[in-house]
């Protein structure tokens, strides 16, 4: 038995997992292998940076922001659906949050002056996001973060789960995984998002919505799990399906173009920030180009920005593995499932609507992104919400008696690449009520999707894929014929933080 079960080992999990032992509570971590041996966080793949705002510490923030301004920006990206007193509540504990971060070990690029270089990306009104090793920033987060959790002597185990275990009072009191039952006074889902519902997304193998779907299944309220954020610029490669390589906002906050295959600019007239417009607006006007040309991408200019090899190492290799030089040609980009706005709903201490269930980071549905996420906004997110979560209150009286398993033993579970088809055609960047209404009746089509029980990592996998997609699919539908916010049920009332 443990204080805390943390599931998952991205940047909002190990942020409660040493939050949460500097507090004296007992922590485990649980991380499932990831298929391809590769990073199995999405915040290992992390690019741009962290936005923060701290205009009184030179070293950190711009002095010429405030965290009105970033709410203020924040909002207008998330198109109507941002819970304005949640995005207050959370960007205002940025500063700490990163100051704790750079406690923890992580490196941040400086300047030629010693303060922190501060770069823009679209939809801010300043240069507020931080960066680490040019373009990898999540890669140095999830650096410093597991370092300082081996340091602690933290329990990380792998294991895949397969369901929250649920006590007689409907509480979660811990989950079943493939090595065995583990018990735990709370359960914090920290699993990432759900980008492998596309044929085309920028996520790692394991962002599979396993989170959404454990959730679901023990009753919790879900919000808005249907606005998934397409990025505008993911690298085109001909034939290429599953996880491709990003290249990050912060290309076009130093400069680079966006120009369709007829040469025309992609944003002209679109927005009045053009190639930085909110993401949602730059991946709609890049879907509309390649519409209107009939070409498969349109492509980023970056050919005037002076040491691009440097300050994007990894876009660099990206392109160049492409068989193209940045310095030399344009790079060909297309918008791809990137990040999952919406979710479990949380209170402002990640609670969820189960009691012993907490959610941080992209699993969660905390108000802060509403229907598009402020570029570089996640990151914070996750290391602010993963110290609430860190201060989940244990109940050690209630770990006692019969568990049972929150879901039923056979579930419907889809061929991948069949969902991740349907899913791409009708639900993506364009969507529209008929085509809504046919994917939803495909994914209750028990031909489709038929039961049975899952006994492979892949076989979870692959029936989380399929639960939330039908989530997806049926909130989307619902959004254009009902004007509804999405939500399947009301989230509790938020808790006051900070």
């Amino acid at each position: 038995m443990t204080d805390l079960l943390i599931v998952g080992a991205g940047v909002g999990g190990l942020t409660a997992a040493l939050a949460a032992a500097e507090a004296g509570r007992d922590v485990t971590v649980l991380c499932k292998p990831s298929p391809d041996r590769g990073p199995a966080t999405a915040t290992a793949f992390a690019q741009g940076g962290v936005a923060v705002c701290a205009p009184g510490d030179a070293c950190l923030g711009d002095p010429g922001d405030a965290v009105e301004l970033h709410v203020a920006d924040t909002v207008s990206a998330g198109a109507g659906l941002v819970d304005e007193l949640a995005a207050r509540s959370i960007l205002a504990d940025g500063e700490d949050a990163i100051r704790r971060l750079i406690g923890w070990g992580a490196r941040f690029d400086p300047t030629s002056h010693g303060r922190l270089h501060r770069t823009r990306e679209g939809g801010h009104s300043v240069a507020r996001i931080l960066h680490a090793g040019g373009d990898a920033t999540g890669a140095e987060i999830q650096r410093a973060l597991t370092a300082a959790v081996r340091a602690r002597g933290i329990r990380v185990r792998r294991a895949v789960v397969a369901d929250l275990l649920l006590g007689p009072d409907g509480a979660v009191q811990g989950v079943r995984t493939d090595c065995g039952d583990l018990r735990a006074a709370a359960v914090v889902l920290a699993t990432g998002g759900a980008g492998h519902l596309y044929a085309a997304t920028t996520n790692p193998l394991g962002a599979t919505g396993d989170g959404i779907a454990l959730a679901a299944g023990a009753g919790a309220a879900l919000a808005e799990v249907d606005c998934v954020q397409f990025h505008p610029t993911m690298l085109f490669t001909p034939g290429a399906r599953g996880r491709r390589s990003l290249v990050s906002e912060a290309v076009r906050g130093e400069g680079a173009m966006l120009v369709a295959a007829d040469g025309a600019s992609v944003t002209a007239g679109v927005h009045p920030l053009g190639d930085l417009a909110p993401r949602d607006v730059v991946a709609r006007a890049v879907d509309e180009a390649m519409r209107r040309t009939g070409a498969p991408c349109v492509y980023l200019d970056a050919r005037g920005i002076d040491g691009f090899a440097h300050r994007f190492p990894t876009v660099t290799a990206a392109v160049r593995a492409a068989g193209l030089d940045p310095a030399r040609d344009v790079i060909p980009v297309l918008p791809g499932a990137h990040y999952l706005c919406g979710g479990v709903a949380t209170d402002l201490a990640g609670a969820t609507t189960v009691p012993g269930l907490y959610a941080v980071g992209e699993v969660a549905r905390t108000g802060l992104h509403g229907a598009n996420r402020l570029a570089s906004n996640s990151l914070l997110e996750a290391l602010v919400m993963g110290a609430r979560a860190a201060q989940a209150p244990s109940a050690p009286g209630r770990v006692r008696g019969a568990l049972h398993a929150a879901r039923p033993a056979r579930l419907p579970i889809a061929e991948r690449a069949a969902l991740q088809d349907a899913m791409s055609a009708a639900c993506g960047v364009r969507r529209a009520t008929d085509e809504l209404d046919e994917l939803c009746g495909t994914l209750a089509d028990a031909a489709f999707a038929p039961l049975r029980e899952p006994v492979t990592p892949r076989d979870h996998e692959d029936a989380a894929l399929t639960a939330v997609a039908g989530i997806v699919a049926k909130q989307a539908r619902d959004r254009l014929a009902h004007g509804t916010i999405g939500a399947l049920s009301s989230p509790r009332p938020r808790s006051e933080c900070a």
